[in-house]
């Protein structure tokens, strides 16, 4: 008896569709049966790519085309209503991050999930990386010891022409700023590695772009471990993107990865040596984008939990933590005061 395969249908092919679509057609067991872009000229040049047929409308492509899966890469705003729409057709659905840009989408979305009983998966393809994975063991092993200091540094390059490629960009209702937009992966990686967050302090400012949305910000977290924590954000960086790094400071143990996508340690060093030393030099890579290469191992976590053979790396409860956590940064430089965490259920 073969292993079941599963039909996805992909809606919004804008900027990170490529990626989605070169993972999907390594991993055996998935077959990409439709695509749908509100412009046309777009949805007909990735079904021409695919082999997938191409619609226009998100309602016409949820009604008849065969899936079982349905990939929203639309602008963030848009994933709860539409995912809430697949949920309701039985559909499977994997959705870009960030899964929402409100606590009460993404838990709309959760709930409309569980109701229909299918799986709710969030593409956080950084923590694939090679690098990531090996920093992650070192911390689960205890190498470390105690984290003092945690830092995500995200020092990109967006310029306005990028804003102003669609109306949607930058804006309150649809996207977000560099913290929601750009950098969710880093913060994700942030209270993936270092745990839970107890309070943030922030800044952010829209210094150079035409946006409504920050192109720039830093906070300061405080774990409840004890760690401190630094996120900090830009779009500004001239002329290109500079770095994506992510530093763990403890009391037995330091570790950098960086490179433009968390694809590189930069420095790893520990008390105690460990067979994981050897892997180091190998697991850097150099992708040719800072989306990096962890969307093929995303999906083939998402073939096996669709199997019944594994759990999700990140399902919509995980991707909600990192939504929180960028709610609360946004929180604390709206108010100038210092946000704990969890916040209210109602949050924006």
């Amino acid at each position: 008896m073969s292993a079941k395969a599963f039909r996805l249908a992909f809606v919004g092919c804008g900027r990170i569709s490529g990626n989605h679509f070169d993972a999907i057609s390594k991993v055996e067991g998935l077959d990409l049966s439709a695509v749908c872009d509100v412009v046309e000229e777009r949805a007909r040049a990735a079904g021409v790519r695919t082999g997938a047929k191409w619609f226009t409308s998100y309602s016409e492509m949820l009604s008849k085309s065969q899936c079982d899966v349905v990939v929203i890469a639309t602008p963030s705003g848009l994933h709860p209503p539409q995912g809430i729409m697949a949920a309701e057709a039985g559909k499977h659905i994997i959705t870009e991050k960030p899964m929402a840009i409100s606590l009460k989408g993404a838990d709309a979305l959760i709930d409309a999930c569980d109701s229909a009983g299918v799986q709710l998966f969030v593409v956080k393809q950084n923590r694939l990386n090679a690098p990531v994975q090996l920093v992650k063991r070192a911390i689960d092993k205890g190498r470390f010891g105690k984290i003092y200091l945690v830092n995500s540094t995200v020092r990109w390059s967006r310029p306005q022409e990028y804003y102003d490629q669609a109306s949607w960009r930058g804006t309150r209702a649809l996207d977000g700023g560099a913290i929601m937009n750009q950098a969710s992966h880093y913060v994700d990686l942030v209270q993936w590695l270092a745990g839970t967050v107890e309070s943030v302090v922030a800044k952010t400012a829209t210094l150079a772009r035409r946006i409504e949305m920050e192109d720039t910000g830093v906070a300061v977290l405080k774990f409840v471990s004890g760690a401190i924590g630094t996120i900090e954000v830009t779009m500004l960086t001239y002329p290109k993107n500079l770095e994506g790094s992510i530093t763990i400071l403890g009391e037995r143990g330091t570790a950098k990865i960086g490179g433009t996508a968390v694809n590189k340690i930069e420095h790893w060093q520990f008390a105690e040596p460990d067979e994981d030393d050897v892997l180091v030099e190998a697991s850097s890579s150099n992708p040719p984008n800072v989306y990096g290469y962890g969307h093929e191992g995303y999906y083939r976590n998402v073939l096996a939990v669709l199997r019944g053979d594994a759990k999700a790396e990140t399902d919509g409860r995980e991707g909600r933590k990192s939504l929180e956590l960028i709610l609360s940064i946004y929180r604390a430089s709206q108010t100038g005061r210092e946000v704990r965490l969890p916040l209210a259920e109602n949050a924006s």
